[in-house]
C-alpha cells in the first residue's frame, strides 16, 4: 500500500522546505522528497557559504518574467520582512553587504538548519536519495521513487531549474509539468559570466583577475557594479545582472567610467597636466592593463602622445569609446556556473494567488522551476520564500 500524506513535495530545496512548513503548520501530513544525498545543497553554498537570503529593496521590478505581474501577489503577502522575522526569531546574525543584500554572519548552514527545525515542529517528513522518480494522477497523485510509494491529494513541484548540475540540478520539474499538459517556456542560463572567442578571449585572458566599477547594458537594460574580466571572459555582478536579458549574437555595451563623463576628465586633464601622457592620465582612472589594452585597441598612435599634443576632438573620442565599449560576447558559461535558469513552468497555467495548476487540480509548481527570475541580490530567495508560502497555505 502507498504511504498517504495530505501532501507530497518533489524538492527538498528552498522553496520545497518553506512550503512544507506553512502546510505543516496547518495542520497537514507533509513528505518531502528530494533526489540529492542531501536537502539544501544551493542554500549551502549560495553567497559564498553565508547565503544572501533576501534583499531589503525586494519589489516585483527585481524580477522577469513572460507576465510580470504574476509574481506581485506573491510577494506582496510574503515579504522580506515576514522572512527576516524567521532569521531573527532564530537569533541569526546577518548583515547588509549593500544595495540591501542580507547574508549570514556567519554561515549559510544557520539558515537550513533553521529550516530544518521548523520542518521537524511541523512534523515534516523529509526523505532523500529518492531517485527514478514517477508520477501518476488518478483521482489522487502516486509517486514512485526509490524509497517507496507516496500518495497524496496535493503535488508541489520544487524541483528547481536547470543551473549548476553538479549540485543535482535537472530538467524533471520541466517534464513533470509537461506530462500534465503545462506550456513550459524555453529556458536559458541566467546570472552567468559572458565568454568571448578570437582576440576579444585573447584580451580577457590577459586581463584576468582585474575587477573594476562598470555599467553594463544588454538589449536596453543596465546595471552599474564591478565586472570582472576572467581567462574565459567577462564577469562581476554587473555582467552577470547583463547576462539576463542578453540574447545571443547581440552586443553589449560596458561604460568603464560610470560615475564621470570620460571626455571631460581629458580635457581637464589637458589645462591642469599637459605634460603627461595619456596612458598616463588614464591609469589615474582605470586599471593600467586595461589601459595598455584599449591604447593597442583603438588609438595605437597615440602611445606616448601628452594630452596637450590631441585635439579636443579626439579625447572626447577617446572618452566616448571609455563609455560605450561594445562587445560581443560568443555565448554565456551556461548552466555549469549559472545562478539561475530563465523561463519555465508558463506563469499563466497557474494561480498567481496560491500557485495552483489551472488545468490540473491539486498540483503546484513553485520557486525556480516557474517562469519568475529575480535579478543577483537575495532577490530569488525571495521568490522561493513567498511562492512557497503561497501553496503552502492552501495544499
Amino acid at each position: 500500500m502507498p504511504a498517504r500524506s495530505d501532501v507530497i513535495i518533489l524538492g527538498g530545496g528552498a522553496a520545497g522546505l518553506m512550503c512544507a512548513i506553512a502546510a505543516g503548520q496547518r495542520g497537514r501530513r507533509v513528505v518531502v522528497l528530494e533526489s540529492a544525498n542531501k536537502i539544501g545543497k544551493k542554500i549551502l553554498m549560495s553567497g559564498g557559504g553565508r547565503c544572501n537570503f533576501t534583499n531589503l529593496h525586494c519589489s516585483p521590478e527585481n524580477y522577469l518574467s513572460a507576465n510580470p505581474h504574476f509574481c506581485i501577489s506573491a510577494l506582496s503577502r510574503y515579504t522580506q520582512w515576514d522572512f527576516i522575522a524567521l532569521v531573527e526569531k532564530h537569533s541569526i546574525a546577518y548583515h547588509d553587504k549593500g544595495a540591501g543584500q542580507l547574508f549570514c554572519d556567519n554561515s549559510s548552514k544557520e539558515i537550513l538548519a533553521m529550516l530544518e527545525t521548523e520542518c521537524d515542529r511541523a512534523a515534516v517528513e523529509i526523505l532523500t536519495h529518492c531517485e527514478d522518480t514517477t508520477v501518476e494522477c488518478d483521482m489522487s497523485y502516486t509517486v514512485e521513487c526509490s524509497k517507496g510509494v507516496f500518495e497524496s491529494d496535493s503535488l508541489v513541484i520544487a524541483t528547481g531549474g536547470l543551473s549548476i548540475p553538479k549540485m543535482g540540478a535537472s530538467d524533471f520539474g520541466y517534464r513533470l509539468a509537461r506530462q500534465f499538459g503545462l506550456d513550459v517556456l524555453d529556458t536559458r542560463a541566467g546570472l552567468v559570466p559572458f565568454t568571448f572567442s578570437g582576440a576579444m578571449h585573447e584580451l580577457t585572458d590577459r586581463l584576468s583577475g582585474i575587477s573594476l566599477p562598470a555599467t553594463v547594458n544588454a538589449s536596453g537594460t543596465a546595471f552599474t557594479e564591478d565586472i570582472l574580466f576572467t581567462h574565459r571572459g567577462l564577469s562581476g555582478p554587473a555582467a552577470l545582472q547583463a547576462s539576463s536579458y542578453w540574447s545571443p549574437g547581440t552586443n553589449i555595451t560596458l561604460n568603464l567610467l560610470p560615475a564621470a563623463n570620460a571626455g571631460d576628465l581629458l580635457l581637464d586633464a589637458k589645462t591642469k597636466q599637459p605634460r603627461a601622457l595619456l596612458r598616463t592620465v588614464l591609469s589615474e582612472h582605470l586599471p593600467r592593463a586595461l589601459v595598455l589594452e584599449l591604447q593597442e585597441l583603438y588609438w595605437p598612435d597615440k602611445t606616448d602622445h601628452r594630452v596637450a599634443d590631441l585635439p579636443d576632438s579626439e579625447l572626447r573620442r577617446i572618452g566616448t569609446t571609455l563609455q560605450n565599449w561594445t562587445l560581443k560576447p560568443a555565448s554565456t558559461e551556461g548552466y555549469r556556473t549559472a545562478e539561475v535558469t530563465l523561463g519555465g513552468v508558463n506563469t499563466n497555467e497557474l494561480s498567481s494567488q496560491t500557485m495552483e495548476c489551472k488545468r490540473q487540480p491539486g498540483l503546484y509548481c513553485i520557486g525556480e522551476v516557474v517562469d519568475v527570475t529575480g535579478h543577483l541580490g537575495g532577490f530569488n530567495f525571495q521568490w522561493a520564500w513567498a511562492s512557497a508560502q503561497a501553496a503552502g497555505q492552501v495544499v
